[in-house]
């Protein structure tokens, strides 16, 4: 495409500028080896070229709640960068990479293991003392941070945690390497049941260490998340402001619950009606496939099921292990188009604070899938069996085809509808 003479002077200022900033932005190095950040650089030696309010990153999404399992993301992390697959968790914070520190024990991974840099974050550094279990932790070592994490579905990852470059390409057509904190993964154990190859972790979730608000400390965009997850596969996700507030319905961040993307009280709703179970928390969480309600809750929506199913076409199908709950037709369905007629949506009732009630509606097709044997299965668990007591957990099933946004700053969640197999292009530069 051509360009006129304005155009292509300010193209060139970007470029060169983009060449340069790409060397600034980010904590300064600690380590004894020389650093691409300059220890000398200082925010005015460097032009201003994002502007947080209005600056984003959007990535791609890969993958499917089934038959994949999961959505992940491609990031280009470490000097040079290298490509790794990361599973995207807004239930944890820290990202963390399978690594070559070396390994003891570690999954198979689609790309070589990581090697780490040798920029470690000492023990006494606030990203270090957010990952301890508690305030008063010991350093065995005070120049380096240890740490384990434990996840729901019983895997947990030891590591230490140390600082490379990500290359991060930004919406206005500016590529930067920002220097920021990783965890090297050297001791994995998983169980067989969550079990699939992958590089590492996305963490998005409200600590020191997500992604996000590493990138918020440093000036570079908002303390906002967000995601569209496609029925179809892929999607994206995104750092600051990269949605159209007005289609956004809000609810307020749960108060009481200082480490996820929570929200309550709500009601449960089944085909429009109140099913007379409420003051449910919410946490959405993208590190779950399906989604989880309490034994009340879910005990409840079986009932309001069996009793909308009756007469219907459709009979249990308990030789189906794909999920606990899976129906048959008469002959094997080819997709949810063919049954949703059967089902009725759920929704969960927020109470906002207003007369307006925030409702998030759960379409058939975000809680249900079309098993390999053909039959269509209930994809909403009982979470008092994954140890979940009194949450609701809302999985990547539930959030499907929405744009979900996680507003740190103004501590609020919202959601709209959304077309998620089209991600939003950058602008500007071509990078």
């Amino acid at each position: 495409m051509k360009m006129g003479k304005v155009e292509m002077v300010l193209a060139m200022m970007l470029l060169f500028n983009m060449s340069y900033c790409s060397a600034w932005f980010g904590n300064r190095h600690k380590s004894g080896r020389n650093s691409i950040l300059p220890s000398q650089a200082t925010s005015s030696s460097c032009p201003r070229l994002l502007n947080p309010a209005g600056s984003s990153v959007v990535i791609p999404l890969h993958g499917n709640v089934y038959p994949v399992g999961f959505y992940n993301v491609t990031l280009n992390i470490g000097q040079p960068p290298r490509p790794y697959f990361l599973d995207v968790d807004t239930g944890s914070d820290l990202t963390w990479l399978q690594c070559d520190a070396p390994c003891t024990h570690c999954s198979e991974t689609p790309h070589p293991l990581y090697r780490p840099s040798n920029d470690f974050v000492p023990c006494k550094d606030p990203l270090c003392a957010s990952l301890q279990p508690s305030e008063e932790y010991i350093c065995e070592n005070p120049d380096q941070c240890d740490y384990e994490i434990n996840y729901a579905d019983q895997y947990s990852t030891f590591g230490v945690l140390l600082n490379d470059v990500y290359l991060l390409n930004f919406t206005n057509g500016v590529q930067l390497k920002v220097r920021m904190a990783l965890g090297c993964g050297y001791d994995q154990v998983f169980s067989p049941s969550s079990y699939h190859p992958l590089d590492g972790i996305l963490g998005l979730g409200r600590g020191k260490t997500s992604l996000i608000s590493q990138l918020n400390s440093q000036g570079l965009v908002r303390n906002v998340i967000g995601h569209c997850l496609s029925s179809q596969g892929g999607g994206y996700i995104f750092f600051g402001n990269a949605y159209d507030s007005a289609r956004i319905t809000w609810t307020p961040i749960s108060s009481v619950d200082s480490k996820h993307y929570s929200a309550g009280p709500a009601e449960l709703v089944f085909g429009g009606r109140k099913t007379g179970v409420g003051s449910l928390t919410a946490v959405f969480d993208t590190g779950s496939s399906y989604s989880y309600f309490n034994s009340h809750a879910y005990q409840a929506l079986l009932s309001w099921l069996k009793k909308d199913l009756t007469g219907k076409p459709l009979k249990a199908a308990p030789d189906d292990q794909t999920l606990p709950i899976c129906w048959h037709g008469r002959r094997p369905f080819r997709s949810i188009r063919e049954v949703r007629k059967y089902f009725k949506p759920v929704a969960l009732s927020f109470n906002s604070g207003g007369r307006v009630k925030a409702q998030f509606e759960i379409a058939p097709e975000a809680y249900l899938i079309i098993s390999t044997l053909g039959n269509v299965c209930l994809g909403i668990l009982d979470g008092s069996e994954i140890g979940l007591e009194e949450l609701n957990l809302i999985g990547d099933i539930s959030m499907q085809d929405k744009v979900m946004v996680f507003e740190n700053e103004k501590k609020l969640i919202g959601w709209g509808p959304a077309d998620c197999s089209r991600v939003p292009k950058s602008r500007g530069v071509s990078i």
